[in-house]
C-alpha cells in the first residue's frame, strides 16, 4: 500500500523516477521552489528517490547521490541528501521526518559512512532535530567555472555507529546535490 490517510502513519516508498512534473506535484511550479536560485549554483540531480503519496498524490521527496569528497586531502564518499520537498499544505505532520529518515534507511546500504546535505540557514533547526550536525568550516563545491564556496549552510549525519566527521578542510569534488 503506497497511499496512505491522515490516521495511518506515512509510507514512504522507492520512486522509479522523480520528474519535474512530480516535483510540482510538491511544490508548485514556481520558477524557485527550493529558494536556492540566488546562490546562482548549479545542482546535480539524485540518482535514488523516495517519497509519500497521500490520497494518490505525491506529497513529499528526498533524493540521494553518492558523491566524492575531500577531507584535509584525503578521498572520502558521502551520500549526498537533496531535493528535500514536502506539500506545503501539509507541512508540520512529521512528513520531512518520515521521508529523510527513509531515504537514510537505504543510504546506509549505499557504501559511504556519512550523509552530507546543503540548506538554508532557516532549516538547521529541522535537520538538527531529525539528527543531523553542521559542518563549521566553509565548504568548496565545483561549478561550472570553478570551485566556489557553498553559500548555504552543510550538515552531516553519521551512516555508521561511531562515525564522526573528520577535521580538516572540506571540498566536495563535484558539482552539489
Amino acid at each position: 500500500m503506497t497511499d496512505h490517510h491522515p490516521s495511518a502513519a506515512p509510507t514512504v516508498v522507492r520512486l522509479a523516477e522523480y520528474t519535474k512534473a512530480e516535483q510540482a506535484e510538491i511544490l508548485g511550479d514556481g520558477a524557485d521552489p527550493f529558494g536556492v536560485a540566488d546562490t546562482g549554483l548549479t545542482w546535480l540531480p539524485k540518482d535514488v528517490h523516495f517519497g509519500i503519496r497521500w490520497d494518490g498524490r505525491l506529497v513529499a521527496h528526498t533524493g540521494l547521490l553518492r558523491l566524492p569528497l575531500a577531507v584535509d586531502g584525503v578521498a572520502i564518499e558521502v551520500v549526498g541528501v537533496g531535493g528535500v520537498a514536502v506539500a506545503p499544505d501539509l507541512r508540520g505532520r512529521g512528513l520531512a521526518r518520515a521521508v529523510v529518515t527513509g531515504a537514510l534507511e537505504h543510504a546506509r546500504t549505499m557504501g559511504p559512512q556519512h550523509g552530507l546535505l546543503f540548506c538554508r540557514p532557516p532549516l538547521v533547526p529541522l535537520y538538527r532535530r531529525l539528527g543531523w550536525r553542521t559542518v563549521e568550516q566553509d565548504v568548496h563545491v565545483e561549478q561550472p567555472g570553478g570551485s566556489v564556496v557553498m553559500p548555504l549552510r552543510t550538515m552531516w549525519t553519521p551512516l555508521r555507529e561511531g562515525v564522526r566527521w573528520p577535521a580538516g578542510g572540506v571540498r566536495l569534488l563535484s558539482l552539489p546535490m
